[in-house]
């Protein structure tokens, strides 16, 4: 059966009322995680709240129960290994075992330039990306010293501790549907591929293909559940619809084609029912605006 998760773009205007409110919604709608990006700012112009990533998700596993959670992604231009590993395994610890670590290369140009970080270009940057999960995911399993020498990150001798609480720390999420550097990626490292807003048709080459490399590695294609980060506009009637067609100036059409979860409910249970077939276990259906509440709980009546 599909599980049904909420995104959220932190970058969007988060800040700790609604992260605190959309939080403890989600958890007594039934959703079965909520997730979020790692950012500063947006892509554009203007620069609005934007709620720090990993505290927010302390406070998340200190005040619910029962939803996962993670970021979608952290990335290791901003973000080192080390300090992502030790927050991470301390977040896992103290939500009892809720937390997907997702983890990523970085992308967004403008955010590096105006806090000072060094994005890379593509090839070096999963160059670091790949040293990156090397060390995270040496650090989380080992419980010995870890000796690392690469050309971005170096350990001599480190050890975390406490070690986590679950053994080899939160489970590894791995987004992308690049077919050099990412599938393989999640081959090598990851429990959760996690790609963004891919059509139907695309989605099941690009799982057909993951197996393949799975089996090809020796790993069960099984080992590895299968998620997507997507759109979604809903409107829990005719008006409420088009009222957010109108604020996007797109058509039901033009944005299903493009891979977004869009319409009333009737139409959002039939994308969710295809992307099922096509090998979809878990959808993260990106909710945008912060502030529609009751949107949210509609759309939880409609597909949960």
């Amino acid at each position: 059966m599909l599980e049904v998760a909420i995104m959220i773009e932190g970058q969007n205007g988060l800040n700790w009322g609604r992260w605190q409110k959309i939080v403890k919604l989600v958890e007594e709608l039934g959703f079965v995680g909520l997730y979020r990006s790692d950012h500063f700012t947006n892509s554009n112009p203007p620069d609005i709240d934007s709620l720090e990533l990993w505290t927010s998700l302390t406070w998340l596993a200190c005040n619910t129960n029962r939803i996962e959670f993670g970021p979608l992604v952290t990335p290791f231009s901003f973000r080192h290994p080390t300090f992502t590993a030790r927050m991470a395994s301390a977040v896992d610890d103290l939500s009892g075992g809720r937390l997907t670590l997702g983890l990523g290369a970085g992308w967004q140009e403008r955010e590096h330039h105006l806090f000072g970080f060094d994005l890379l270009e593509p090839k070096a940057r999963f160059n670091r990306f790949e040293e990156g999960m090397e060390v995270v995911t040496r650090l989380l399993k080992s419980d010995e010293p870890v000796t690392f020498e690469g050309r971005y990150y170096q350990l001599r001798g480190g050890t975390l501790l406490p070690r986590p609480q679950r053994k080899g720390g939160p489970r590894i999420l791995v987004g992308g549907s690049g077919e050099n550097r990412t599938l393989p990626a999640v081959v090598r490292y990851a429990d959760e591929w996690n790609c963004v807003m891919l059509l139907p048709k695309d989605f099941r080459d690009k799982n057909l293909l993951l197996n393949e490399l799975l089996s090809a590695a020796g790993r069960s294609p099984e080992s590895v559940q299968r998620s997507m980060m997507t759109g979604c506009l809903f409107g829990k009637d005719e008006a409420a619809l088009n009222e957010k067609l109108s604020a996007r100036k797109r058509t039901v059409p033009e944005l299903q084609a493009r891979g977004v979860v869009t319409g009333s409910p009737a139409q959002v249970q039939e994308q969710l029912k295809v992307l099922e077939e096509v090998g979809v276990q878990r959808v993260m259906l990106q909710w945008l605006e912060l502030d529609d509440l009751p949107g949210l709980e509609a759309l939880a009546k409609a597909v949960l």
